[in-house]
């Protein structure tokens, strides 16, 4: 199943990286600060793409094709790329590599790096926006919201400040599962429920996938704490709550029949990348 699921991510992945390239302004001569081109290196410099995957997943579990899914895919990995530059800046967790290259803030200046985590935050709402040209209005805008919702403080925004207060001081797994699906579940549940939205999915199938979301999202960032060596004091429960957590996403995906096997792949991907990596297999 693995590498059935690697074959079908990487052919999601290359299709989202050419959306995303058109979705991103071009660099023009005159670019000023090079706000244009610290977009490009921002969004266009790798990575999983799973969150936009996802999106693209529950599109499809939702009767849609992976053409529908396709704004909001490139919304969600927007808002994570700005998320990612904001979290390195000096002030956030100073970071100064990603991926094996500088980060935006090293590479173009800090105050470049501000502005365009704004840049691309605010594109990715335009890209909804302009779905909804071609969509039913009202799932466009519901998009919209289901978005500002699980990035804004009652989501990503709010995880990323519990983070900030807490660091590597959480004593007890309620508190650490509040943070995962705050700052990663929430966009994995956006990702979800927008794909679910641009097919033209009723509420009660949005409400689904973004449940999905939400377990998957707390399992992906359980497993990265367990292969990272974070939260030590919990993780043998952590490693525990994967499991669980990734059967609660098998348990909505089988809901879809056939159409949710991708959701399933997905979910199944995580736990067995992190056995993997316990197993002392190199995944790189």
């Amino acid at each position: 199943m693995s590498e059935a699921f690697e074959a079908v991510a990487a052919s999601l992945r290359g299709r989202v990286d050419e959306a995303l390239d058109a979705a991103l302004p071009a660099r023009p001569d005159d670019d000023p600060m090079r706000l244009r081109e610290a977009m490009r290196y921002a969004v266009l410099g790798g990575g999983k793409r799973m969150r936009p995957i996802v999106a693209l997943a529950a599109c499809r579990a939702a009767g849609g094709s992976d053409e529908d899914g396709l704004p909001a895919a490139c919304a969600i990995e927007l808002v994570h790329a700005y998320s990612l530059v904001h979290d390195d800046l000096p002030a956030m967790d100073d970071d100064t590599e990603r991926r094996g290259r500088p980060t935006v803030h090293v590479a173009f200046g800090e105050g470049p790096a501000i502005l365009v985590g704004d840049a691309l935050l605010t594109r990715a709402f335009g890209l909804l926006a302009e779905a909804g040209r071609t969509r039913p209005k009202a799932r466009a805008a519901e998009a919209v919201a289901r978005l500002a919702h699980w990035a804004g403080i009652d989501g990503m925004v709010g995880g990323q400040a519990l983070d900030l207060a807490l660091g590597q001081d959480v004593g007890d797994l309620e508190t650490l599962e509040r943070i995962h699906l705050l700052k990663t579940g929430g966009l994995y549940a956006a990702a979800a429920a927008m794909g679910g939205l641009m097919a033209g999915a009723d509420d009660g199938v949005v409400e689904s996938l973004d449940a999905w979301g939400r377990a998957f999202g707390v399992a992906f960032q359980h497993a990265d704490d367990v292969l990272d060596g974070d939260q030590p004091r919990l993780r043998a429960r952590a490693r525990t709550r994967v499991g669980e957590l990734v059967e609660a996403c098998h348990r909505i995906a089988d809901g879809f029949g056939e159409d949710g096997e991708l959701l399933a792949n997905i979910a199944q991907w995580v736990a067995d990348r992190m056995e993997r990596a316990l197993a002392g297999e190199d995944l790189d």
